[in-house]
């Protein structure tokens, strides 16, 4: 399972659009941003602290196939790096989250 942090309008637009392109972000890195359950939470922390409410899709990363390359990072942890659109079909649960904060404890471990 990977995970892929979006604001609400993102997400509204995921779902009319039935794919995700990426956010400005994602398109100057030329890969969409996922992590592992494992990095979610410090991601929402570092990157999403200042907004209100997120929505965190959670998606089967065989049904991504070859689009996902696990990328080692300036401090050296490997991310989920997407390159492809994400399919809305791919997506296995969505969490909607009110803040980074809260991001941690609404997903399920395991």
């Amino acid at each position: 399972m990977i995970y892929k942090i979006l604001l609400p309008a993102e997400w509204a637009e995921f779902e009319a659009a039935g794919r995700f392109d990426g956010s400005p972000l994602d398109h100057r890195s030329g890969f969409i941003h996922c992590s592992s359950r494992e990095q979610v939470g410090a991601t929402a922390l570092r990157f999403f602290a200042q907004e209100p409410a997120l929505v965190v899709a959670a998606f089967d990363a065989r049904l991504l196939g070859a689009a996902v390359r696990w990328e080692g990072v300036p401090d050296g942890e490997p991310f989920p790096h997407v390159y492809s659109a994400l399919p809305l079909d791919a997506v296995v649960a969505v969490h909607q989250v009110p803040g980074a904060s809260s991001v941690d404890g609404a997903l399920p471990r395991g």
